[in-house]
């Protein structure tokens, strides 16, 4: 008995909740983003995934913080502190961005199979929607999403850096980059490249995550550890794969106008195993997606009808998955392709969302519900510095598109 307890304990304070969130916003348009920004600007933007990858490790930890100590989900929690008016907006806004993304992410699996073995890309992304949809079915969702999305996680870190590695980055520029700048015609490019990493929607469904894993507020620890760990990792890939392209794109002038534009671009600096080996990162950042991004927006659809208890165990919240899941489907199949403009423009979209859902996350960690895991001033003061960056991204992206 004293074993299986200590066993059941060690499973409790594994890794894997953030894991999960890391894989769910690293995807085809991660990849995009970090590819075009050192393509078209070298070493110098370097600094931007670093420092959305602060402001993640902030909310992601906000989340965290609330999950551990609310016995509602994401939406339920935002309408017991704010109104279930106010919590139907930030649900249906949450599902609206993660629907945007949803047939990016299949094609993106079309298109990595189609440059692996030479595929029909809407075939394929028909096959992996396919496949996606049964895995939501199965038995035990979180536990296999867990699992699936830790070791995606691991496999697309270990390939990407060896792809860094292998294009012998420039390490003077690479420092050089680090002290932001704002090069002329790269704010829309920064703003798809912040929200990326720094995404709030995807820190705010760490609330639901956090009690899937069975985590209560004695776990804090352990979930601040997984927290810190994955949205590093999260952040490293965008930072690997800027230098990739800055490293072999931006000398030549290449430019990127898919997502995979990078692996077969990359074949003549790299040769063909190392742009394969990408091709196959890039199918596991958009079937990570596929799956994941569609659990958020599932998630946030039946909180806005108010039927999200019971998390991923509910018969309700896994037909909500289906129905993201299909609309992603149906529209890749019929364009069998979507332009990157498309992603990019989605991707900024999440910049009108985000500031209400960031706010929201700030005042729920500050609410004496929290506890003892109440935030103080100086979180409280990094949340409002995320919140009023967010801004600043929104009035920067009408400035440049209205």
């Amino acid at each position: 008995m004293a074993a299986t307890a200590a066993a059941a304990t060690r499973g409790r304070r594994g890794l894997g909740p953030a894991f999960v969130t890391a894989a769910l916003v690293f995807g085809p348009g991660s990849v995009t983003t970090a590819s075009s920004l050192g393509a078209g600007f070298g070493y110098d933007l370097v600094w931007a995934p670093v420092l959305a990858t602060v402001l993640m490790l902030c909310f992601v930890d906000l989340s965290v913080r609330i999950g551990l100590s609310t016995d509602r989900g994401p939406v339920g929690t935002v309408a017991a502190r704010f109104g279930r008016v106010i919590a139907v907006v930030v649900a249906f806004g949450a599902f609206l961005v993660t629907t945007s993304f949803q047939a990016g992410n299949s094609v993106s699996t079309g298109a990595a199979s189609q440059v692996l073995l030479g595929v029909d890309v809407a075939l394929f992304a028909a096959l992996f929607t396919a496949l996606a949809i049964g895995f939501v079915w199965l038995p035990s969702l979180y536990r296999n999403l867990e699992r699936i999305m830790v070791a995606i996680i691991l496999v697309m870190l270990a390939i990407f850096v060896v792809t860094a590695i292998l294009v012998q980055p420039d390490p003077t520029a690479l420092v050089r980059g680090l002290v932001p700048s704002l090069p002329s015609g790269s704010s829309a490019l920064v703003v798809a490249s912040v929200a990326t990493t720094f995404s709030v929607v995807g820190a705010f469904y760490q609330i639901q995550l956090v009690r899937e894993k069975g985590w209560g507020p004695d776990d804090y620890g352990a979930a601040r550890r997984d927290a810190t760990i994955g949205t590093l990792a999260l952040g490293l890939l965008s930072f690997v794969i800027m230098i990739a392209a800055a490293a072999v794109l931006h000398p030549v002038g290449a430019t990127v106008s898919s997502p995979a534009d990078m692996a077969t671009i990359l074949e003549p600096a790299v040769g063909r195993w190392a742009s394969a080996l990408f091709a196959i990162g890039l199918w596991a950042a958009s079937f990570s997606s596929l799956v994941g991004n569609a659990t958020i927006g599932g998630a946030m659809l039946a909180g806005a009808s108010g039927r999200e208890e019971g998390g991923l165990r509910s018969t309700v919240v896994k037909a909500c998955i289906t129905v993201v899941m299909l609309l992603g489907g149906v529209v890749a199949v019929v364009f069998g392709g979507i332009p990157v403009k498309l992603i990019l423009t989605a991707q900024a979209a999440t910049i009108f969302v985000a500031p209400a859902v960031a706010v929201a996350l700030v005042l729920l960690a500050r609410h004496r519900s929290r506890g003892a895991l109440a935030i103080g001033a100086v979180q409280t003061s990094l949340g409002v510095v995320g919140v009023g960056f967010l801004v600043l991204l929104a009035v920067s992206y009408v400035r440049n598109f209205v």
